[in-house]
């Protein structure tokens, strides 16, 4: 699962671990970094429903004249940005949350980046409540009017609207685990990988599971997640995939062979991603 946030920048979806086919036009700053360092691997997915292999251009946010009307003093303390998808509420479109306190306007250039994508945003809404103001979007892929299934399309909406963070509201660097590389302040903590981990799996009825993955976030994890499980003739149905400053946390209906994840099985998906999850991340090209 290989994704990139670049103006002009095409990323292949490829079998086994290659290294991406990447063609910079922009060999400056973030664009460089995120691709060479840390989206290295593609995968190559089986057949089912959120299988796919696309080729993804990820827009680049168009340019500081556009930034939403929202502000901060920079006094106060920076809230924590969370980026939600999720596949469950709406069985027409995914719905994608973005909270960052009271600091996000109107987001008309994350808008645009998305429909950059090949995508279109049905229905947009703000509402708020005590954490924050919260802004969701309804998005269809525009060639066919339907929900986003396939991962790596999945991951490139969540990477470009943290890319539109970082861009436009530089004060969340240090709130993002990609601030570490790609912000103007990393983050004044460091996750324990180890600590931070968990992997659980419950009944959610007779035909499916309900697995629960929370762990440091990284560039690509979502697709990761995704081929670990099918690797192990795991079908994902739906779920929801949030990030949460440092951290990211998915929900994932799962089954197997139309049923639910008996314990055997649910042990081996625990023990894979848990493996997958606590090893530290290797540069393919290093070698």
């Amino acid at each position: 699962m290989a994704v990139a946030i670049a103006a002009g920048t095409t990323v292949r979806v490829c079998s086994g671990l290659k290294i991406v086919e990447n063609h910079l036009q922009n060999h400056n700053g973030f664009t460089k970094k995120f691709l060479i360092s840390d989206v290295q691997r593609c995968q190559n997915f089986p057949k089912g429903r959120l299988s796919s292999s696309v080729a993804v251009k990820v827009p680049r946010a168009s340019s500081t004249a556009s930034v939403e009307d929202g502000s901060s003093s920079g006094t106060d303390t920076v809230p924590t940005p969370k980026v939600i998808i999720d596949q469950d509420s709406d069985p027409n479109a995914t719905v994608v949350e973005i909270t960052f306190g009271d600091r996000l306007g109107a987001l008309l250039d994350t808008m645009n980046s998305l429909k950059n994508l090949g995508l279109n945003v049905v229905k947009a809404n703000v509402f708020l409540d005590s954490s924050g103001k919260h802004n969701t979007f309804c998005i269809t892929k525009a060639d066919t009017g339907r929900k986003v299934v396939e991962p790596e399309l999945l991951e490139a909406i969540r990477l470009t609207i943290i890319n539109n963070l970082l861009e436009y509201h530089p004060e969340s660097s240090a709130q993002l685990a990609m601030g570490v590389a790609f912000g103007i302040e990393p983050p004044k903590q460091e996750i324990d990988v180890d600590i931070a981990t968990h992997v659980n799996i419950y009944d959610d009825g007779p035909d499916r599971s309900l697995l629960y993955v929370e762990s440091a976030d990284r560039p690509g994890l979502l697709v990761d997640l995704v081929k670990i499980i099918t690797d192990i003739n795991v079908s994902v149905q739906s779920g929801e995939f949030d990030t949460e400053g440092l951290l990211a946390k998915a929900k994932f209906h799962v089954s197997y062979r139309d049923k639910a994840i008996i314990k055997p099985l649910q042990q081996v998906i625990s023990n894979s991603l848990r493996y997958f999850l606590r090893r530290p991340f290797t540069d393919d090209a290093s070698f």
